[in-house]
């Protein structure tokens, strides 16, 4: 279903002053968008086309959407000069309410080092110059999917590593399941749960977040669902009977699902006792007489040291056996599953703490929740969206930014932020992708596509494809 929302009123307000504001003459500002550096050396590029496709693409601009924010930024103003309906009109008019705009983006999914072009924006019809960064706020909301799919993205690439170093070779396969995405409930909005959570989906299939999946097949033209899950408990379940009750919800847990995978939380009350003394004894033989596979949940306390010990527990009571690189593996009836207090740099420690002791990663699962999907901002990767070019009185014009700040010594230095000026394009050499101005190196093929004109997609990609180039740009990256 076409988005309700009134695009006229999806700009920071001080915007509205801009048509005015720029110099006269000008009719052309071309702007791009692009990662300054950050947590991660290198960006994903995802969920474009989800912007495109739910607020942008055909007939966005009517005469009622004109009228309703007419009434509306007159209030925001408090006076009738600053937003200027003709405008919009005027694009009603001439363009049937499709917005005069051509889009051009890396294709979706692949992996662009930091400092370098991922977008670029620019006005086709003289008239709407104002339009290009009108446009900012809403397309800069791209930064999200971008991080999610970064920083899932490195967490595969840590798994990876100490799956090599430390799992067995039939193990390899589980990578697909090893970080599942907790983290719906945790998000601002559901639209940030789909965004976020069909990043994710570009790295890993395990997902609690329904949205993700919805989002994946509603705007990227996914044929299945991506994000697949278990049967699992959760707190209310596992106290009803109270502490006493314990090992009784225990028992039904495991006569309700009789094969297959299924998890349970185990730390209600004390899961070093659930491990040791119901999991591990009394319930010992009917999980190991299951077709499936039991994965116990702790959910509190300091991850590494609560783990170790359930590990220990475990493997004691279940006993273990080496693979062929020589780390402990528990019964493939049993598994581990750590969801709380989960976060890149833990996963690092989690990891090496295991391998430390022998333990290989493959008995070990991990859940993730808003360190995935909420702790990130744009500053993650400090995503900014600039002007680098503008057409004014029929003069070609760079534009740029290029500040001096103070630094922590009191010296006078040239601040992170300075901009590129022209019109750009994204080359790959033989050291990778590099920001040329458009007119440089005429023998390299432009990266950027064009995605959008007119109020038209015109290059639209399913997310299988967007999958498999983010998995085949993938850098092989030593764990620290």
């Amino acid at each position: 279903m076409k988005t309700q929302e009134n695009i006229l009123l999806l700009a920071d307000a001080y915007k509205y002053s801009h048509h005015k504001l720029y110099y006269p003459g000008t009719t052309k500002i071309y702007s791009y968008l692009e990662s300054r550096g950050g947590q991660f050396d290198e960006t994903v590029f995802f969920g474009l086309q989800y912007f495109l496709k739910y607020y942008l693409e055909g007939e966005v601009i009517t005469t009622e959407k004109i009228d309703a924010a007419a009434g509306f930024l007159e209030q925001v103003f408090g006076r009738q000069d600053v937003f200027d309906r003709s405008k919009f009109d005027y694009i009603v008019q001439k363009h049937g309410g499709r917005l005069p705009v051509r889009i051009k983006a890396v294709p979706e999914g692949t992996h662009v080092p930091v400092n370098n072009v991922l977008v670029t924006i620019e006005n086709t019809d003289p008239e709407c110059f104002w339009l290009t960064n009108f446009l900012e706020t809403l397309l800069m909301q791209v930064w999200y999917p971008c991080t999610v799919a970064t920083l899932s993205s490195a967490v595969r690439t840590i798994a990876t590593e100490y799956f090599q170093e430390t799992a067995s070779e039939s193990a390899m396969a589980a990578i697909d399941f090893v970080l599942n995405d907790f983290g719906f409930r945790g998000v601002s909005s559901v639209e940030s749960a789909g965004l976020g959570g069909a990043a994710h989906l570009l790295n890993f299939n395990g997902s609690d977040n329904i949205m993700a999946s919805v989002l994946a097949q509603r705007y990227y033209g996914a044929n299945r669902v991506i994000g697949l899950s278990v049967p699992a408990t959760e707190h209310s379940i596992c106290t009803l009977l109270g502490e006493e009750g314990e090992l009784e919800v225990f028992k039904h847990v495991l006569r309700t699902f009789p094969s297959g995978t299924v998890a349970c939380v185990s730390d209600s009350f004390d899961i070093f006792r659930a491990c040791s003394e119901y999991w591990g004894t009394e319930l010992k033989e009917l999980v190991l007489s299951r077709d499936g596979v039991l994965v116990i949940r702790p959910d509190s306390g300091d991850p590494v040291f609560t783990l170790l010990r359930v590990f220990d527990i475990l493997m004691d009571k279940f006993g273990y056996t080496f693979n062929e690189k020589g780390y402990k593996v528990l019964p493939p009836q049993v598994r581990v599953l750590q969801g709380d207090g989960v976060t890149v740099d833990t996963i690092r420690h989690i990891y090496s703490a295991l391998k430390i002791n022998g333990i290989s990663a493959e008995n070990l699962v991990l859940g993730m929740g808003g360190a995935l999907l909420q702790k990130v901002d744009r500053d993650t990767q400090q995503f900014a969206f600039k002007c680098s070019y503008a057409e004014v009185n029929g003069e070609a014009t760079d534009v740029q930014k290029h500040p001096i700040e103070i630094d922590s010594h009191g010296r006078l230095v040239e601040s992170f932020k300075r901009s590129k000026a022209g019109q750009l394009k994204l080359i790959q050499t033989e050291e990778g992708y590099r920001t040329i101005r458009k007119e440089q190196g005429p023998a390299f093929k432009d990266e950027l596509v064009t995605v959008f004109e007119n109020g038209a997609l015109t290059y639209e990609v399913n997310f299988e494809g967007v999958r498999e180039r983010a998995c085949k740009e993938k850098k092989e990256v030593t764990v620290d």
